[in-house]
């Protein structure tokens, strides 16, 4: 009597089933797909570098980024308003901008017996909008065209003022070893050539001893437009990131001076103007620079004070 098959046959479909339940989850991928260059990882999505955000994602409010003790030594004409005005004008005036997350400002305008002046702040928030241009690479650029309005000079390389140099020293000593080894000129003019035979007259002798006068007379005239010495328009190491102060004088119709100080600094991806002015009712009457600058300035250092807050 022949044996039935029947135990060899169900191992052989159990055999099959598992393969189709290992197919079904998953485990009959290509491994060489896998191991091609151009697979994707998971998802689909190619990973690229994004550059970084700035620090600041919001701003301060202009109008409540002063206070009342500041706004009092900048503006001398609040002491001469009514408890009413001064509180007033201690609000001050919002800039009109579109956008409050990227842009916000703030002025104060207050007229006095003696003078007018006028405080202006304003904060801007840059944003890139580059992968691979951060916010805060892009606010410096945008600070550095600040810079080129304002006709600052741009800090020097030492080391490519070097050949410059190098050359200037060489000229110098070039003309050094001239004169001396130039033959000296005897009272009768022997042994001297053509051109340095004849002597000089009195009054170009004096000319080359720094006696005598110039054909045109050198203008001693001091320009009282330009700052002193020291309070040009310059670059500020201490404050920010990155700051400069610029100091306008203008003449108005009247002759009165009108002085505008102003102080631009940046901070990560806010950049934020300082803008000050005076123009005094007595005619020829200038503001002083220093005064306004010391006063600026220390604004400025409350602002970026204020920033760090927010």
């Amino acid at each position: 009597m022949a044996r039935k098959a029947y135990p060899r046959r169900a191992r052989v479909t159990g055999t099959l089933m598992l393969l189709v339940a290992l197919g079904a989850a998953g485990c009959t991928g290509d491994p060489a797909a896998e191991d091609s260059p151009d697979a994707k990882p998971a998802g689909g999505q190619a990973t690229t570098a994004q550059a970084e955000p700035g620090k600041y994602q919001t701003l301060p409010q202009p109008c409540r980024a002063v206070e009342t003790g500041t706004l009092d030594a900048m503006l001398p004409g609040l002491a001469e308003l009514d408890e009413e005005q001064r509180q007033k004008a201690y609000e001050g005036t919002s800039s009109v901008t579109y956008d409050s997350d990227r842009r916000t400002g703030c002025r104060w305008k207050v007229d006095s017996a003696d003078a007018g002046h006028l405080l202006r702040i304003d904060f801007e928030r840059v944003v890139s909008y580059s992968a691979s241009v951060s916010d805060d690479a892009r606010a410096q650029a945008v600070y550095g065209d600040r810079m080129k309005e304002a006709d600052l000079p741009l800090p020097s390389d030492p080391r490519e003022e070097q050949p410059e140099r190098r050359a200037d020293d060489s000229a110098k000593a070039d003309r050094d070893e001239a004169r001396a080894t130039a033959p000296a000129d005897d009272e009768a003019g022997q042994g001297a050539s053509p051109e340095t035979s004849e002597k000089p007259g009195k009054g170009e002798e004096e000319k080359e001893k720094g006696t005598g006068k110039s054909e045109e007379p050198a203008d001693d005239t001091v320009d009282p437009s330009a700052p002193a010495e020291g309070l040009e328009p310059r670059l500020l190491q201490e404050l920010a990131d990155d700051a400069f102060i610029d100091d306008q004088l203008t003449t108005s119709s009247s002759g009165s001076g009108q002085r505008t100080v102003t102080v631009v600094f940046r901070t990560s991806n806010v950049i934020v103007t300082v803008e000050y002015e005076a123009q005094p009712k007595q005619v020829a009457e200038v503001p002083d620079s220093a005064s306004m600058q010391e006063k600026a300035r220390e604004l400025a250092v409350l602002l970026a004070e204020r920033l760090s807050d927010v």
